[in-house]
């Protein structure tokens, strides 16, 4: 009895110290998040309690519905080039002989890059005299606004964003690709199976949980994303690139209106968790390999 004793208390003791931090770094923020969502304050004074009126406000509230159709808007751009960029660069690395581990760190790099500092770089490449509207403009005699017109804005900071994850992606996937056994490939090629049939038959089938972890990392970034569209149109023009994130810190900090801010917080979460969970029911599936 006086070893298990002992014992115990060893484990509550290891295990306090995670409950500790918990309370601490979790606990507090959750509870304070839900005082705020269910009150009226400004950071000064005591919170007033308003019942449901932040969240009825929430979905009568025209901006709101705006960022909802921006971050739409951003996944259905997002979503295709990121995959298909992050795809193509993981079947090229597993083919790779030589300076695998080199390219797979150089597109890594990108993911490591300071926003701030790859927004710029991208605003001066996509700005009105940057290279590429002056190679268009001297060999085709056109240029194209792309972050000041209201329908290509979002299509140009997804592409600056799929550029960032391509990499990071393509690795998830690459050890997938690493995962499947050569024998299935030969087995199909004395089948007389081509290319084609042997990515739908036996690769993209057996990646599906890289598959599902990308799509799923994708859509977290689509609902969080800050960084590009604060540093290059602060969600302009006619708020076409105003994104959740933006809305959040501009209704807390800028209009001091932190309970507000924190109603957005959980409807966006909420949606976040809701599509994802119906991206897990339609594509993933159980793999098997024996």
């Amino acid at each position: 009895m006086s070893l298990r004793r002992r014992e115990k208390a060893l484990g509550w003791g290891i295990v306090s110290i995670y409950l500790f931090y918990t309370a601490i770094f979790w606990g507090y923020p959750f509870v304070w998040m839900l005082i705020l969502a269910f009150t009226k304050w400004n950071f000064f004074g005591k919170p007033r309690f308003m019942g449901f009126y932040n969240f009825i406000r929430l979905f009568k509230d025209p901006i709101f519905w705006q960022v909802f159709l921006n971050t739409l808007k951003f996944m259905l751009y997002f979503l295709p080039m990121v995959f298909v960029g992050a795809m193509l660069f993981a079947i090229a690395l597993n083919k790779m002989k030589y300076f695998k581990s080199f390219v797979a760190l150089s597109f890594l790099v990108a993911n490591v890059s300071s926003g701030v500092a790859y927004s710029i770089i991208f605003e001066n490449i996509f700005s009105d005299i940057g290279p590429i509207n002056k190679f268009l403009y001297d060999h085709f005699g056109v240029t194209i606004p792309w972050f000041s017109s209201p329908s290509l804005a979002m299509l140009t900071i997804a592409i600056m964003v799929t550029w960032k994850f391509i990499g990071y992606y393509g690795l998830i996937l690459y050890s997938g690709l690493q995962a499947i056994p050569k024998s299935l490939y030969e087995a199909a090629e004395l089948d007389g199976a081509t290319r084609w049939v042997k990515f739908w038959k036996i690769t993209l089938p057996l990646i599906n949980p890289a598959v599902v972890t990308v799509l799923v990392l994708a859509i977290n970034l689509s609902f969080g994303i800050f960084t590009e569209p604060y540093m290059i149109t602060g969600g302009g023009p006619m708020n076409k690139t105003l994104t959740f994130m933006m809305y959040m810190y501009n209704t807390a900090f800028r209009r001091i209106n932190p309970s507000y801010a924190t109603a957005i917080a959980i409807i966006t979460a909420l949606i976040n968790f809701g599509i994802i969970l119906l991206v897990r029911k339609t594509v993933e599936k159980e793999v098997s390999i024996v």
